[in-house]
């Protein structure tokens, strides 16, 4: 896909084309490429209308196209593709078992779907490797999964019990790990983890390496200054930020087609000055490769890379909202590409990778696994109200982190007779 774009100065690339006009006024041409992995690229519209003093939404152009294949991955072997399949089947087992759980009253506030983003969550995630970072959204929890937490984690976390990762003093996805899995907690102000990201990325700089740093942003949240201040750095600074705009097709209620101007929020990479690339969310092989070249850039110093994946949230913002807003002929079509039915067809039918006997005892592996998970969660004690106060202020020792990547660089600056020790200088 080719985007073009005039300027009036000559200045703003070196490739720049100039033609000179009658009256002597130089106009450039700039032309960019957005890379698009896509086998499907989807035409059609919503458009607001009012029935009945309601506000609803009606869909425009042609939802008959058939469901493309799966594309080959030039990097995942069989292996990993079932590595990916299962955990891809985890997190969906997981917030079926939690949207119950929610059901039964044994949820504390509300719980947060992934359900069609799963393929997104679980191969971006896999393409990390042990020293590499991420900063999950609120429906990536199958990029937790990948990166080491289990599904009673998880389940103890919205139940807000007393072996959650945060004690019980929280009942959402605002958890994380420092120390051992190089997890940032979600933030709720969102696009506020693009900058930390990026500063977990300097960080490692200052100790002499280039990391991969992984976080995400909804089409709605990349509107957000904090996203181009945050991204601009990272750009500006050549820092590995790997950054996933899931564009979900709805921010809360309001779909894309009301949000942004630009056809692909991939576009907005040119401002940057950085790459930008699209891919279909529902093909785990497209999202893990865009994942492992950008991952791989970020490691050789090479910057950070926007990539956006196009699919659909197949729930409301959260487990109450209904999302009657949404024409049900788009959720049909959205359900036909379901990225756990398209991923086993592939592994099943078309690589023959496992064989009908062996998926279903992968699936009922899986589902022993979350059996056991959730019985231990909801078996599971709620935190002492004496513990409440632990953990608001600093305690001792719970400062005491060491460099994770060595020694931070310095040098040593002579002005006159006077020497000083400086940090390593790590701007452009």
């Amino acid at each position: 896909m080719k985007k073009k774009a005039k300027k009036n100065s000559p200045r703003n690339s070196s490739n720049d084309r100039g033609q000179r006009l009658p009256n002597s006024t130089i106009v450039t041409q700039r032309t960019y490429t957005i890379a698009d992995y896509r086998l499907e690229k989807p035409s059609f519209t919503l458009r607001q209308v009012c029935k009945d003093d309601a506000t609803c939404y009606e869909i425009e152009g042609d939802l008959s196209a058939s469901v493309p294949p799966i594309r080959e991955s030039k990097y995942l072997d069989k292996k990993q593709c079932l590595e990916i399949y299962r955990w891809m089947l985890l997190n969906r087992k997981m917030e079926t078992a939690l949207e119950n759980l929610y059901k039964q009253g044994k949820v504390v506030g509300g719980v947060y779907f992934g359900l069609g983003q799963e393929a997104c969550s679980c191969a971006s995630a896999y393409a990390l490797g042990p020293d590499d970072w991420m900063g999950p959204m609120i429906r990536n929890q199958g990029s937790l999964l990948v990166r080491g937490f289990t599904a009673r984690d998880i389940m103890m976390q919205y139940m807000a019990k007393a072996g959650s990762p945060t004690k019980g003093r929280d009942a959402s996805s605002h958890f994380g790990d420092i120390e051992k899995r190089n997890v940032v907690a979600p933030i709720s102000t969102l696009g506020d983890l693009i900058p930390v990201l990026a500063g977990v990325a300097l960080g490692a700089r200052l100790q002499g390496r280039d990391i991969a740093v992984m976080t995400y942003i909804g089409d709605g949240g990349q509107s957000t200054g904090v996203t181009y201040e945050g991204l601009n750095f990272a750009a500006v600074q050549n820092l590995g930020v790997v950054l996933f705009v899931e564009n979900n097709l709805w921010g809360y209620s309001t779909p894309a087609d009301m949000q942004f101007r630009v056809k692909d929020l991939a576009e907005r990479a040119i401002a940057y000055g950085i790459p930008g690339v699209i891919v279909d969310g529902t093909d785990a092989c497209q999202v893990y490769d865009a994942a492992h070249e950008a991952c791989e850039r970020a490691r050789r110093g090479e910057g950070p890379t926007l990539i956006e994946a196009k699919m659909m949230r197949m729930k409301g913002h959260a487990i109450h909202d209904a999302a009657d807003y949404v024409p049900k002929p788009l959720f049909e079509y959205w359900r036909k590409r379901d990225p756990i039915t398209r991923f086993e067809n592939y592994l099943v039918k078309v690589k023959k990778w496992l064989t009908p006997s062996e998926n279903e005892k992968l699936i009922a592996d899986v589902d022993r696994e979350l059996e056991a998970d959730r019985d231990f969660a909801v078996a599971s004690p709620m935190p002492e109200p004496e513990s409440a106060a632990g953990g608001v202020y600093c305690e001792e020792g719970c400062h005491e982190f060491q460099p994770k990547y060595g020694t931070p660089k310095t040098k040593v600056v002579t002005a006159g007779r006077l020497k000083r020790v400086e940090a390593a200088v790590h701007l452009k």
